[in-house]
């Protein structure tokens, strides 16, 4: 079992490391880096053992919505867990409690751009049926969970994640 907690400078290089195992590569790691340095992981959770060891990573950092910004909008995006951890909840977990956590900083919406059966599980629903896209052209992956009744009233257009996703594409 393990405890999610918001993570901290100190958690840094074991994140980037749950990321680059995760994933078999460094892209993911190197975002969150990027993202960590630029000030823009406006939430971020870790899930950790009981020796505070870290297993999962989510963060949750700005977007922008062409039209109808108001800065409460948030992307999910990476999230790893380590991978003999995998399949275990520990990544459900994470966002559960991300959403919590963008809910309570009074966040109206989250964007993320992945599996529509798995996210379809946190409520997430396709974002191109509420007049919004990305940058990446994600078409059905591309999908926005409401944290409020009109939580997605006034936005629409292209959904434009914080520059240091467009680094080395």
């Amino acid at each position: 079992m393990s405890d999610i907690r918001p993570a901290t400078r100190d958690d840094l290089d074991a994140i980037v490391a749950v990321h680059r195992a995760a994933f078999g590569r460094n892209n993911e790691g190197d975002l969150v880096r990027r993202l960590v340095e630029a000030g823009r992981d406006a939430i971020s959770l870790v899930a950790v053992d009981e020796n505070d060891g870290v297993l999962g990573h989510v963060l949750f950092s700005p977007v922008t919505v062409e039209q109808g910004d108001d800065g409460k909008a948030l992307g999910l995006a990476p999230i790893a867990v380590l991978p003999e951890h995998q399949r275990q909840g520990i990544g459900r977990e994470l966002i559960e409690e991300g959403i919590g956590a963008c809910f309570v900083r009074d966040a109206r919406a989250i964007f993320v751009l992945g599996s529509p059966a798995y996210y379809a599980g946190f409520g997430f629903a396709k974002a191109s049926a509420h007049g919004l896209h990305d940058a990446f052209e994600g078409g059905n992956a591309f999908q926005v969970l409401s944290l409020t009744i009109d939580g997605l009233a006034g936005y629409q257009g292209r959904v434009t994640y914080a520059p240091e996703f467009a680094v080395g594409l």
